[in-house]
């Protein structure tokens, strides 16, 4: 029964994540408003909003105009499902629980808008800064979590680290590098995993991005100098890091 529910939060909630990832970019509210089809713009009834079931009844076709629906949705929904079921797994009904849920469903977010249109809301970076700092200040929270002078020291950190990165290479090519919106989004993390964080967290996401641009290098249908979405490699490189947290913090503290 527990396992049901948290497959039905999920399945809701990477609802939600899809109305965030569609609005959000074009400053629309995210709870004002009936869902709709972006190609007709008929409203959505709620038998046709049942999260996967009602795309999997629908043959992923509107009801109105048959317009083939994003199979992104479907995928954002199954996502973050899995992850919820890993989240409940790991900690059980906790506190813990709960933070990871609104870290992991601001992540999901974050990695699509910043996939397809390059941004990262302001909105959500500074909510999970916030939160990230203010759960510092409990002390019975699981220890993958710093104290808050570690979460202040790794706030500042990961903002800085990037900042100097786009000033650097402003001042020798003249040009952005990175967008403000990563060096927000490394913020964040650092607020949530303390300072120890960024260093890994920079490697592998610049690590993950170079093998991803490797091809497209390859095939010169891009430049290092061309503009990728940085921050969907912050993310991965942030849950690799947690999945090897406690390894690294037992070498570096040995």
């Amino acid at each position: 029964m527990d396992l049901l529910f948290v497959i039905i939060l999920g399945g809701l909630w990477g609802s939600f994540a899809n109305v965030c990832i569609y609005r959000l970019p074009m400053d629309k509210g995210v709870v004002s408003g009936r869902s709709f089809c972006p190609n007709c713009k008929k409203l959505i009834t709620w038998k046709d909003n049942i999260p996967i079931i009602s795309y999997l009844f629908l043959n992923g076709k509107c009801r109105s105009c048959k317009k083939k629906i994003s199979p992104q949705y479907l995928i954002i929904e199954l996502i973050t499902i899995f992850y919820f079921l890993i989240v409940y797994y790991l900690f059980g009904i906790s506190i813990t629980t709960l933070l990871f849920l609104i870290l992991g469903l601001s992540f999901i977010i974050i990695f699509f808008i910043d996939l397809k249109h390059y941004i990262i809301p302001n909105v959500l970076t500074f909510s999970l800064m916030v939160i990230g700092f203010v759960k510092s200040f409990d002390p019975n929270l699981d220890p993958i979590f710093p104290n808050f002078i570690n979460s202040l020291i790794g706030g500042i950190f990961g903002y800085l680290i990037i900042w100097s990165i786009i000033y650097f290479y402003k001042q020798v090519r003249n040009k952005e590098g990175m967008g403000l919106g990563d060096a927000k989004l490394l913020s964040a993390i650092g607020f949530w995993f303390g300072w120890i964080s960024i260093p890994f967290v920079i490697f592998l996401s610049s690590i993950i991005a170079l093998l991803f641009l490797i091809p497209s290098l390859i095939k010169k249908s891009k430049k290092l100098s061309s503009q990728i979405p940085f921050g969907p490699y912050i993310i991965i490189g942030t849950l690799i890091y947690l999945v090897f947290e406690s390894n690294i913090q037992s070498i570096i503290f040995y």
